[in-house]
C-alpha cells in the first residue's frame, strides 16, 4: 500500500517550527506535498533521509509556493502548467511513475472581493486540460489546496458564504466540471454524506475552535484508478498550519 499526504503549511519556515518535521517524519508517508510553502530557493535546507525533494517556487517573495518530497524516483518531473501566464507563482509540480501522473496544486484563491475571480476561471480551464493532457498517457493522481468548497456539505456556513472567494458557483461549477470530466473526488467516494470535517479554519473568530471549517483541500484521481482506492483521511489533530494535512491511501500496482 502506499500512502500519499498534502498539506498546505501556509509559509513552510514557520511550520518547521510548529513541528512539521515531526510530523513529516511520523507520518511516514510515500508521498509528501505542500502548498503554500511561502519561500524562494536557498531560504530553507530540509535534511529529508529517504526522500528526493522537488520544488517550484513563485517569482513574487514569500507567497505561494509548492514541493513534494517522494520515497520513489519519478521517471520525470515537470513544474507548472507549460502556458508562462499561470506558471509565475510555483503553483503546480508533476512527478510521472510508471503507472501514473502525480500532480501537487495551489490553486489562486479568488480574493477579498473576488478580485481575481476571472483570472481563477481562466486557470481553472488551463488546470483542467493540462490534467486531461496527462492522462492521454497514463491516470492521473492530483491534490492540494484547490480553494474551493465543493457543496454545501463541505464548509459550515453555507448560507453566508455563498458569494465569498472559495465557495462562489462559478468555483463551485469548475470543480463539478472537473470532476465530471472523469475524476473521484476520493474523501466523498468513501465518505459520500459525511458533515463536519475540514480541512482549513481562519485564523480568525476562533473557528477552529468552533470546527467553523472548510473542505478545500484534496485528493482527486482519474475514474481508472477507483479499484485502487484503500481509504482517504484528513487530519484535522494535526496543528501547525491553518490547514490541516488530507491523506489518501492507494494499493500498491501489480
Amino acid at each position: 500500500m502506499k500512502k500519499l499526504i498534502s498539506w498546505n503549511v501556509n509559509g513552510l519556515r514557520a511550520c518547521v517550527n510548529k513541528g512539521f518535521l515531526d510530523y513529516l517524519k511520523e507520518s511516514d508517508a510515500d508521498v509528501f506535498c505542500i502548498q503554500e510553502s511561502k519561500m524562494q530557493e536557498g531560504q530553507l535546507t530540509l535534511d529529508l533521509p529517504g526522500y528526493y525533494q522537488y520544488w517550484n517556487y513563485a517569482q513574487k517573495k514569500g507567497y505561494s509556493g509548492t514541493a513534494i518530497f517522494t520515497k520513489e524516483e519519478p521517471l520525470s518531473v515537470s513544474y507548472g502548467l507549460g502556458i508562462p501566464e499561470h506558471d509565475m507563482e510555483g503553483r503546480v509540480i508533476t512527478l510521472e511513475y510508471p503507472e501514473y501522473y502525480l500532480i501537487t496544486c495551489y490553486t489562486p484563491n479568488s480574493q477579498e472581493g473576488l478580485a481575481r475571480l476571472s483570472y481563477r476561471m481562466e486557470w481553472e480551464d488551463a488546470f483542467r486540460g493540462y490534467l486531461k493532457m496527462r492522462e492521454e498517457t497514463k491516470p492521473v493522481i492530483f491534490c492540494g489546496d484547490l480553494n474551493v468548497a465543493h457543496r454545501e456539505i463541505d464548509l459550515k456556513n453555507p448560507k453566508t458564504n455563498r458569494k465569498n472567494a472559495g465557495f462562489t458557483d462559478e468555483e463551485r461549477g469548475k470543480f463539478t466540471e472537473l470532476l465530471d470530466s472523469g475524476f473521484i473526488d476520493t474523501f466523498r467516494y468513501f465518505y459520500p454524506d459525511q458533515e463536519g470535517i475540514y480541512s482549513w479554519w481562519s485564523y480568525r473568530f476562533k473557528a477552529r475552535e468552533k470546527n467553523a471549517g472548510w473542505r478545500i483541500d484534496y485528493f482527486c484521481v482519474s475514474q481508472s484508478l477507483k479499484e485502487w482506492l484503500v481509504s482517504a483521511s484528513i487530519h484535522t489533530e494535526i496543528f501547525g498550519s491553518d490547514h490541516c494535512p488530507v491523506e489518501l491511501c492507494i494499493k500498491e500496482p501489480v
